[in-house]
C-alpha cells in the first residue's frame, strides 16, 4: 500500500521498534486519517524525530485493565496501529498540527528504554500483514446490513448524511470511516481496532451501534462511552 510517498508491500518494509503516542479514545486504521493536535514537548520531541527519520508513529490506546506505577506513563493496549506523518504545519505557538495515515496495526512488544522522553515500543506485525491489502475482504462484508443499521442510527438521533458519498465509496474506506467518525468510548475503539478482518469490523460496528439504538429507544440514553 501507499502512503504519501512511501510504498509498504510487506511487513518487512516496517521498523521493529516504533514511537508511540498513547491516546484515549483516538482510532487510526489502514488507509484511513488522523488529525491531531500535538502540544505536549515529548509528543512535539516524538514529531521532530518523526520527521527527520522514516515519519512513523504508533497510535496506541491506554489499557483500561491495568494500573501503572507512573500516571503519566500508563499501561498500553496490547494492539496499535502504525501510521505516516504525511502532513504537519507549525502552528507559531509551539503546537503542531499533523495528519497521520493508517498503515497496519500491531501487537505491542516490550516496551524500548532511551535517552528520548516519549515511549517507544517493539512490534509485531505478522498477524496483521493483510492490512497491507487495499481491498481485502471486502466482497465478506455485509455492506446491506451495515448501511440498514447506520440509516436506523441517524433516525433515530435526528442525523442526516450525505448518501451520496455512503453510496459511492469503497467497502473499506466505509467501514473504516464509520469506525473512526462513531461516538463511542475506548473499549469500543479497542475492540473494532483489534476486528480480525474488515468483516469482523462491520460487524463488531452493527453490534455495537445495534446496542447503542436500544439503549437509546429504551430510556433515551446517550451513546456508550
Amino acid at each position: 500500500m501507499q502512503a504519501g510517498n512511501a510504498i509498504y508491500e510487506t511487513i518487512a518494509d516496517l521498523p521493529p521498534v516504533l514511537p508511540v503516542f498513547p491516546l484515549s479514545g483516538a482510532l487510526l486504521l489502514p488507509r484511513t486519517q488522523l488529525p491531531l493536535n500535538i502540544f505536549e514537548q515529548r509528543y512535539i520531541d516524538m514529531v521532530d524525530e518523526a520527521l527527520s527519520g522514516n515519519r512513523l508513529i504508533g497510535m496506541v490506546q491506554p489499557s483500561p485493565d491495568r494500573n501503572a506505577p507512573n500516571p503519566e506513563d500508563p499501561a498500553l493496549a496490547s494492539v496499535g496501529c502504525v501510521g505516516r506523518l504525511t502532513s504537519f504545519q507549525e502552528t507559531g505557538d509551539g503546537r503542531y498540527l499533523i495528519t497521520l495515515q493508517g498503515i497496519t496495526r500491531f501487537a505491542l512488544g516490550d516496551e524500548v528504554r532511551s535517552y528520548s522522553k516519549f515511549r517507544q515500543v517493539e512490534c509485531d506485525f505478522a498477524a496483521f500483514a493483510h492490512d497491507l491489502k487495499c481491498g481485502e475482504g471486502e466482497d465478506d462484508v455485509d455492506r446491506n446490513g451495515l448501511l440498514k443499521t447506520l440509516r436506523e442510527y441517524l433516525d433515530v438521533n435526528n442525523l442526516e448524511a450525505d448518501w451520496q458519498s455512503v453510496s459511492e465509496a469503497e467497502t473499506e474506506v466505509l467501514v473504516n470511516a464509520l469506525c473512526m467518525m462513531c461516538p463511542y468510548g475506548p473499549q469500543e475503539k479497542q475492540a473494532l481496532l483489534e476486528a480480525r478482518d474488515l468483516r469482523t469490523r462491520a460487524e463488531t460496528l452493527i453490534a455495537i451501534t445495534e446496542m447503542d439504538i436500544a439503549k437509546s429507544q429504551n430510556d433515551g440514553g446517550s451513546t456508550l462511552q
